[in-house]
């Protein structure tokens, strides 16, 4: 179960920009759509990842690059602990946890927060 800090306090997604994730220690991360699209935890994004980290000419899945067009057509919630977010190119098969949306927060990851 995720403790207090991990919970969100408001989720504000802007189907062409991003989300925006207030969190309970009132910390904000802000996650592009393709960035979202990208960091998918689904297994097959994960495996697409994996591959590319050990073999840089890794051929792509046509639809597996998010264009300029991607849009963030819906967030749902899953239980407390998580969200769904379904993309303009189909995919919805990524459970977001509060645990996974930090860890991939653009803003740490890059050094920023």
């Amino acid at each position: 179960m995720a403790d207090l800090p991990t919970r969100p306090l408001r989720l504000d997604l802007k189907k062409d920009t991003g989300l925006t994730v207030t969190w309970a220690d009132g910390s904000t991360s802000f996650y592009p759509v393709a960035y979202l699209r990208r960091m998918s935890p689904s297994a097959d994004m994960r495996a697409l990842r994996d591959e590319m980290r050990n073999n840089p000419l890794t051929v792509l899945p046509s639809g597996s690059t998010p264009s300029d067009a991607l849009t963030a057509e819906a967030l749902e919630p899953v239980g407390r602990y998580a969200i769904r977010i379904r993309f303009s190119d189909g995919h919805d098969t990524g459970i977001y946890s509060w645990d996974y949306l930090r860890s991939i927060d653009p803003d740490r990851r890059s050094g920023k927060g």
